[in-house]
């Protein structure tokens, strides 16, 4: 049974491990190494509907990334990481990407949900929710509906507001008066479930 100072101790550590695993997710796929990149999941990490482990990811990475993209440059901003408990958290980070891609430029805004989980007492990730704000070629502004702009793609909406009813709740709802309500802190560790109105993690469409 660890102490209360040991406890502290453990969370800041472990806050810090997961803040370094979204880095080296980065480094690691803008960088091509699919081993180093891969085993940042959990090793029962599921692929598809019927597959099940990393090397059915690093397939699956390498026929996209090979297909896709010459090169990506993944920057990694804002993470937001709370704890479900000692071995299990979940978080939101934002991620503003770079490709190169044919003969054209794309730029993306998105964020990732995330699921951690600590195995063997390394942490790892157990999925990645990507919710795209937009993505265009660098010449041109994603202004409008439709912000998901890739080459030879139809344009299609993301999902980066679609977590937060907040998004639509604001612009349903402008101030009745000059001094509107505001709600009560949200309470330690539930800055995100409370962003979510107590809605469950969102899910992953398995293909």
């Amino acid at each position: 049974m660890m102490t209360d100072l040991e406890t502290r101790i453990d969370r800041l550590e472990s806050t810090e491990a997961i803040r370094q695993l979204v880095s080296r997710y980065s480094l690691s796929l803008d960088m091509r190494d699919l081993d180093a990149h891969v085993n940042l999941f959990a090793p029962d990490i599921r692929v598809s509907r019927d597959k099940v482990g990393r090397s059915h990811l690093k397939r699956w990475l390498d026929d996209t990334l090979r297909l896709q993209f010459t090169g990506t440059s993944h920057h990694v901003g804002n993470h937001v990481i709370e704890f479900d408990d000692a071995d299990h958290a979940h978080g939101v980070v934002y991620s503003k990407n770079e490709h190169e891609t044919g003969p054209e430029w794309v730029i993306m805004q998105m964020l990732y949900w995330d699921n951690y989980e600590r195995i063997d007492g390394r942490w790892y990730f157990r999925r990645r929710l990507p919710c795209y704000w937009y993505a265009t070629d660098l010449n041109k502004s994603p202004i409008g509906d439709m912000k998901m702009r890739w080459p030879g793609r139809e344009p299609y909406e993301g999902t980066f507001h679609a977590l937060w009813p907040s998004w639509k709740d604001f612009w349903a709802n402008p101030p009745q008066s000059d001094e509107p309500e505001v709600a009560e802190p949200a309470p330690l560790g539930e800055f995100l479930k409370r962003m979510r109105r107590d809605a469950a993690d969102p899910r992953i469409r398995v293909r």
